[in-house]
């Protein structure tokens, strides 16, 4: 039983860190709008980068960028806590039972991985050269979450054994 809910809290976790995540970015919509302007615009990378005609200059799809993200760090939250129910409701059931109940909290970490792994680490930082700017480089951070989801990932999706 403690594995399991071990499991149950570790998505839960993850669940509130993409909650606050989407609420901050809602609630100051305006100065993380900032990042992702400053990300898409390359206006602080190296002077000298040839990959500056990568930049994407319209307000409007920095907008719509950003409203995008943030609309995925809530379907992850969101997923991630219903997995969390799903998976409370099948804590004391059998293996194969609480095995599947697992199939929304994986999408939901897995949702996550790729919100912070491939919008972040590879569009923000690789293609928007966002690892070169001083004020507006969101990487390491961005590998820490993808890290730590990657983490409960592994660990949630090992398969759990019937209860003693």
């Amino acid at each position: 039983m403690l594995i399991r809910y071990s499991k149950i809290a570790f998505v839960a976790s993850i669940a509130l860190f993409a909650s606050l995540v989407a609420f901050g970015n809602m609630t100051d919509y305006g100065s993380n709008f900032e990042f992702v302007r400053h990300v898409l615009l390359m206006d602080t990378i190296f002077p000298s980068s040839t990959i500056h005609y990568r930049a994407i200059e319209s307000p409007m799809l920095h907008h719509a960028a950003y409203v995008f993200i943030i609309a995925l760090e809530a379907l992850t939250a969101i997923l991630c806590w219903v997995g969390v129910y799903h998976l409370l409701k099948q804590v004391k059931s059998s293996a194969d039972e609480f095995n599947r109940a697992k199939k929304v909290a994986i999408c939901g970490l897995s949702l996550g991985f790729l919100v912070w792994q491939v919008g972040f680490m590879s569009i923000g930082g690789e293609w928007f050269g966002m690892w070169m700017s001083e004020q507006w480089n969101g990487v390491p951070s961005a590998f820490r979450f993808l890290a730590t989801i990657a983490l409960v990932l592994i660990y949630v999706v090992q398969r759990d054994g019937d209860l003693e």
